[in-house]
């Protein structure tokens, strides 16, 4: 038997904007399984990183369900749906969303002790040298790069050793050289942790690592292309 890590069934999302309730997702049916790699793409609009806020529990969905390793988040309130965040979940973003007053280690730490972890420290300091920071611990992120903060959000996402890893567009606002570097990072994390990484991406060469890419159009899915497909074209 399959084993589905993460399901959305008929799931839609509808926001309210200033004309009135706005549409984002429909219909949304999908499972994602323990251990792949899902790459989400389409224009912009198509509702790519709702669907992704959606799967973290970052956005509630109007209808429908959306279950992960088990329990339904739709169910979950608040804070219910942030210790199981915390617990099962990272997150990288496009921007970095970095504590300024933070050092690296402090931000990448956060995070394990608020989960109790009492190895907080060694972990964060274990992350870091993994992405290659163990000259930047001591450095807050005003003091570095864009490339070299991601990959302190990286580090963050890493460190509570996640079963599910969500990335949005988390090349998208680094050069080519720091967005490649990024790339071989998360993947290398994925394969260091075991974890399933689900990643929105506008990047061609970032798609065609997933094992599956979803393509939306519309805040619909309009189709699915699977990697022993694109290799045998």
């Amino acid at each position: 038997m399959t084993d589905i890590i993460l399901s959305l069934k008929d799931t839609d999302l509808t926001l309210q904007g200033n004309a009135g309730p706005v549409g984002i997702l429909r219909a949304i049916t999908l499972d994602v399984t323990r251990g792949e790699t899902l790459g989400l793409v389409g224009p912009s609009g198509s509702g790519k990183s709702s669907l992704l806020m959606l799967m973290g529990g970052l956005e509630r969905a109007t209808s429908g369900q959306v279950s992960a390793l088990g329990h339904d988040l739709t169910a979950l309130n608040e804070d219910a749906l942030a210790r199981f965040r915390r617990s099962h979940m990272g997150v990288v973003f496009q921007s970095f969303h970095l504590i300024p007053t933070m050092t690296a280690l402090e931000n990448v730490a956060t995070p394990l002790e608020l989960a109790g972890k009492r190895d907080a420290f060694e972990r964060a300091e274990e992350e870091l040298r993994a992405v290659g920071l163990g000259h930047r611990m001591d450095h807050y992120p005003a003091q570095m790069s864009g490339g070299e903060q991601q990959r302190v959000a990286l580090a963050r996402a890493a460190a509570p050793r996640p079963q599910i890893l969500l990335a949005d567009e988390p090349t998208g606002n680094l050069d080519g050289v720091n967005g490649q570097a990024i790339m071989e990072l998360l993947f290398g994390l994925r394969d260091r942790h075991g974890a399933t990484l689900i990643l929105v991406t506008h990047a061609p060469e970032l798609a065609a690592r997933c094992n599956r890419v979803i393509r939306l159009a519309d805040g619909r899915i309009a189709g699915e292309d699977h990697a022993t497909a694109r290799a045998a074209e």
